[in-house]
């Protein structure tokens, strides 16, 4: 099955009407359509309506009912004796409950939800950007798959040029036929090198169209474009990481965090306090014995109407310490959520001080890649004409080619390991604004 997506997916990405994606393209739709950032979103949906539920609280209770019953076969009398005789009642009510104070439940309710509300907010904004950092690495490991097949690609084109070269010289007998299986090997090494960076670069594509939750349909004709503005810009540690602390998302909603538990606390502690709540109901109801003279459904409505209003008041003195502890479940809360913001401040300040040395220690290294990459090259070129001049062995060739196309594959990997780092720390100096970049 694997092996069918990747000759599907090869087939596709060369046919005229693929699409190309730019980065800005890519994180829009990414950060839409992923899955677990649409869940996020429903967690802020839910808890919008935790905030619209905790300010019903202020709201009076309106209810109605109404109830026929029958009775049939013996019954108790007046007397006291039982007898035969069929009862009907008939009955309705209403009842008006108006919460006056309840411990300042309520209002504690509310600003606990609002706080909640702004912290799942900014956990749905943290889940883009986890989103976002994905794409861009997913992104530029395209880029750099299609760099290393332009690589292998040309290393091969060397091999098929060497093997034609020895071909004619074993059919003129100026080579032994050693020489000419030794090129075939190489080739058949360097087609196989090929073939992997062209594995590795639609796996790569895959896995980013799968990361933009796109379709069947859009996976066939899904590929990217190359940056505009390739350069990197490493930005100091230090400056990053003060900067992130007051915009990154993560960081925000642990903090927001304490707040939430502040609130839960004071919530709990409404459970300390009385409540005074307001009553009042009407009502009605009809009685029928058969065989009976009965007072008629309207005359039993009026005779038996009665309205009820007044008061209640619920003092706490002792529940089973069942307050008590919900105070104090809060206040562990409240330290883990202490916890979870120096955990949160502990990894930015790990990543970025990863991504900053990664960005370096990549600088350094493109730097001396450059150097190997043309020393690399140059000693190829001395090497070919020594070989073309029949001056140097094909063991001595191979060894020059193998080399330069190392340094070739090193300098790549070294130019967008600086790449992806310089524009991590852009993200986590900016923020989403420096996604695109």
């Amino acid at each position: 099955m694997r092996a069918s997506i990747l000759a599907l997916t090869l087939l596709c990405s060369v046919a005229a009407g693929a699409r190309t994606w730019t980065l800005d393209e890519c994180i829009g739709h990414a950060t839409a359509n992923n899955i677990t950032v649409r869940q996020q979103q429903l967690a802020v949906r839910n808890a919008e309506l935790g905030v619209t539920d905790a300010r019903s609280g202020y709201l009076p209770q309106v209810s109605a009912s109404a109830g026929q019953s029958w009775n049939l076969g013996r019954g108790l009398t007046a007397e006291n004796t039982y007898a035969d005789r069929n009862t009907s009642s008939f009955n309705w009510s209403g009842s008006l409950q108006v919460p006056v104070f309840n411990g300042l439940r309520t209002p504690r309710q509310v600003r606990y939800a609002k706080a909640n509300l702004a912290q799942v907010a900014e956990q749905y904004e943290a889940a883009k950007d986890n989103i976002t950092i994905n794409v861009i690495t997913s992104y530029l490991q395209v880029l750099y798959d299609k760099e290393m097949i332009e690589t292998a690609r040309h290393q091969v084109d060397l091999s098929n040029f060497d093997l034609s070269r020895r071909r004619a010289l074993l059919d003129g007998g100026k080579i032994p036929e050693i020489d000419m299986l030794e090129a075939e090997s190489q080739l058949a090494a360097d087609s196989l090198s090929l073939v992997q960076a062209q594995n590795d670069e639609v796996l790569a594509r895959i896995n980013l169209a799968q990361l933009l939750c796109l379709g069947e349909e859009d996976i066939a004709d899904f590929d990217v474009a190359p940056l505009s503005d390739p350069e990197a810009m490493i930005i100091p540690a230090e400056e990053a990481y003060r900067l992130a602390l007051q915009h990154n998302h993560s960081v925000r909603a642990a903090r927001l965090g304490l707040d939430t538990s502040d609130r839960n606390i004071s919530l709990a502690k409404s459970g300390y306090l009385p409540q005074l709540s307001f009553g009042a109901s009407v009502g009605s109801s009809y009685y029928k014995l058969s065989g009976m003279p009965n007072e008629s459904f309207g005359d039993q409505m009026r005779h038996n109407y009665s309205t009820y209003f007044g008061f209640s008041l619920n003092i706490p003195i002792f529940d089973g310490f069942s307050t008590r502890n919900s105070v104090r479940r809060a206040r562990v809360e409240r330290i883990n959520a202490e916890l979870q913001l120096d955990q949160a401040e502990q990894q930015l300040f790990h990543d970025i001080q990863q991504a900053y040395y990664q960005a370096t220690g990549a600088e350094r290294k493109l730097a001396s890649s450059r150097t190997a990459d043309r020393t690399a090259a140059r000693a190829y070129e001395a090497m070919a004409e020594k070989y073309a001049l029949g001056r140097a062995t094909p063991a001595d060739y191979e060894t020059a080619k193998n080399r330069a196309y190392r340094t070739a594959a090193d300098l790549v990997a070294a130019r967008y390991e600086l790449i992806l780092r310089s524009r991590l720390l852009a993200f986590y100096y900016l923020g989403p604004q420096a996604s695109g970049l």
